[in-house]
């Protein structure tokens, strides 16, 4: 199977500009999950900008179950660098034989970035079942598609964006004073860089390789090496 080049796509009269185009791909191809931040703030407009990006994901049944906590306490913001770093040794630990390998990768910029942002699942989910009745995930799911909004955006406003998932989700709602029946899924590190890794950081590190596209892609079953295409 071959994947359409977007060049070639017939003209639609709400299809963007060749240059707008260009730029979407562009940004898509060049997001990176950074770890590495320099001085410099990101303007209170830009962020609200980030944010409004956001919130315009898509979410099943309109649930819109994202919420964003910005994090300001210089006292706080140590105690989820504190958290983090627990579950940096025990992801270590779980690892094995590559624990070496993993603690001398750089997982996060908590300590380093502009802005920090963890990003929740709201309380009372269950109300919504539009969408949900079979796959109650599709809430992380949507919540996923706002944060990938602000962080393409931000990548277009020449600002890195680092997400952060080594943390103990009970810690974090502690820490947060959330509500029960919310979930943290993200600690976000927000900033200048003084540039962008030319590939994944994990790539260069060579701790994984991204795997072709055509490996992805199968027709109408489920296809494994051993079953011919």
């Amino acid at each position: 199977m071959t994947t359409p080049d977007h060049n070639t796509l017939p003209p639609s009269s709400d299809a963007f500009s060749d240059a707008e185009k260009h730029a979407i791909y562009r940004v898509i191809a060049e997001r990176r999950d950074m770890r590495h931040f320099c001085d410099g703030t990101v303007p209170t407009e830009v962020l609200q900008r980030l944010l409004r990006a956001a919130h315009q994901a898509p979410s099943v049944g309109l649930m819109q179950p994202w919420r964003f906590i910005r994090i300001g306490k210089p006292s706080l913001r140590e105690a989820l660098y504190q958290a983090v770093q627990k579950e940096r040794a025990k992801t270590g630990e779980a690892l094995g034989e590559r624990d070496r390998e993993f603690l001398r990768l750089k997982v996060e910029g908590i300590r380093d970035c502009a802005e920090l942002l963890v990003v929740a699942l709201m309380d009372n989910r269950d109300h919504h079942v539009f969408g949900r009745r079979t796959l109650p995930e599709m809430d992380l799911a949507s919540a996923s598609c706002a944060i990938q909004n602000l962080w393409l955006t931000a990548r277009a406003e020449g600002l890195g964006m680092g997400w952060v998932s080594l943390f103990e989700p009970e810690e974090m709602k502690s820490l947060l004073k959330m509500p029960p029946g919310s979930h943290p899924i993200a600690i976000l590190c927000l900033g200048p860089v003084d540039e962008f890794y030319p590939r994944p950081m994990l790539e260069i590190e060579d701790w994984a390789q991204r795997q072709p596209l055509e490996e992805m892609i199968m027709e109408d079953i489920w296809q494994t090496e051993s079953v011919d295409r």
